[in-house]
């Protein structure tokens, strides 16, 4: 499962590097409560596209 985490990350380079550094940026640094809440939309949206393009747990 790990594996196919990591292949994921590396077939969407730029969704990678925009959720690692969304992710970072609201972890490390306080922005604005408007900005922040559109940051969470945003890492939200990307965790479940690339959770369904993974589909790491086929029912």
């Amino acid at each position: 499962m790990f594996k196919k985490i990591i292949d994921g990350f590396i077939d969407h380079p730029f969704l990678t590097s925009i959720f690692v550094v969304d992710f970072f940026i609201l972890l490390l640094h306080t922005p604005p409560f408007f900005f922040a809440l559109i940051m969470l939309a945003g890492l939200v949206g990307m965790s479940m596209y690339l959770g369904q393009k993974l589909a790491l747990f086929n029912l």
